[in-house]
């Protein structure tokens, strides 16, 4: 296990490297949110209850957890551990309480897009773990099970793959909301808003077929860091609040995790 613990970086590919770097400075990056807004960000849970004490201690305290996590992945010091944690918590702190809301009030809108969101960073953080040196100790099931790589990665390209057929969809159910989001300066926004909805069914759809992985992954990938630079850091900037900022570290994220999932 040693040597292949030492290889798993090393024989990175150059993009499979950037996308894992590109991941951890999104992980920073919603650290920096969790301390600004005092509220847990990452994987879009639902609101922390008002009559529950004890918000800005589980957003300080996963805010830690991410700092720590991307710091060790962009120093190649590690980071499966602090990955697969991050991953169970977005688990249970946010997809399974968007499942919960989504079954007592239905909808294809906003709340179904936090749900796909919180599906993506719960694969995504496992996936990305998945290249990533192994965690050594006594034998057991448990470190058999974080130490995995290929189910790791399927599941990464599952829970992107979703997402973006899911996001595919909502571009022709609501698209005079999404023709809205093409910067003015881009003629033909309905166009685009049909050909970004084509483009991520296929590439979502091409995700999850192993032939066609590496190629989706990596045109996925460009077309998400062209809306990171394009549209959501001029709306960062424009709006200036937690949901904006969230969109610009989640697109660094999303794409940089398309990359990680084009290796074979």
């Amino acid at each position: 296990m040693s040597t292949a613990s030492g290889t798993l970086i090393s024989n990175s590919t150059s993009l499979e490297r950037i996308g894992r770097y590109m991941f951890a400075l999104a992980t920073l990056g919603w650290a920096v949110l969790h301390f600004v807004y005092g509220d847990f960000l990452f994987g879009r849970a639902p609101a922390w209850p008002e009559s529950a004490p004890g918000r800005l201690v589980w957003a300080y305290g996963s805010a830690a957890i991410l700092a720590v996590t991307g710091m060790t992945i962009l120093l190649e010091k590690g980071g499966r551990g602090g990955l697969i944690l991050l991953g169970v918590m977005v688990f249970v702190w946010a997809l399974v309480r968007q499942i919960l809301t989504l079954i007592a009030e239905p909808e294809l809108g906003g709340r179904l897009t936090m749900a796909g969101k919180a599906l993506t960073f719960f694969g995504g953080t496992f996936a990305v773990a998945a290249t990533l040196p192994f965690i050594h100790g006594r034998p057991s099931a448990l470190l058999d099970f974080v130490n995995q790589t290929d189910n790791f990665k399927m599941l990464g390209r599952f829970c992107l793959g979703v997402f973006m057929i899911l996001c595919g969809v909502q571009h022709f159910l609501f698209w005079q909301f999404v023709q809205t989001l093409v910067p003015a300066w881009i003629p033909g926004a309905l166009f685009w808003t049909y050909f970004a909805g084509i483009a991520l069914i296929v590439g979502g759809i091409g995700l999850m077929i192993p032939s066609t992985a590496s190629l989706a992954g990596r045109l996925s990938g460009l077309m998400v860091f062209i809306w990171f630079l394009i549209l959501h850091i001029p709306r960062g900037f424009q709006m200036n609040d937690a949901n904006e900022w969230t969109s610009v570290v989640e697109s660094l994220a999303v794409s940089g995790l398309a990359f990680v999932l084009s290796r074979r």
